[in-house]
């Protein structure tokens, strides 16, 4: 059914997402953009990865990509992965 909620997309728990945008961004701007991650990619985009609680908070981040004046390259959810081992940023065995 089209209808049909799906638990493992329509939780309470919030999304991770990754929104790429063209140019680099400095660190200065994690708490504009409500303390998420900023990694700079040697393409020279800036990727904003973290925990968005809902769609209204993930409209209001796009606003402030706007506000910035920045190119928006894409967003998307971040999937889940397997626990890593501590500070290694590898999957446990």
């Amino acid at each position: 059914m089209p209808n049909e909620l799906n638990p493992a997309t329509d939780s309470n728990e919030p999304r991770a997402y990754q929104i790429r945008l063209k140019g680099h961004l400095g660190s200065e701007w994690a708490d504009w953009f409500g303390g998420m991650s900023i990694t700079l990619e040697d393409n020279g985009d800036t990727l904003l990865t973290g925990p968005v609680v809902d769609q209204a908070a993930l409209h209001g981040l796009l606003k402030r990509v706007r506000d910035l004046g920045m190119p928006l390259v894409s967003v998307s959810p971040v999937e889940p992965g397997p626990p890593t081992a501590l500070g290694t940023g590898q999957a446990d065995a």
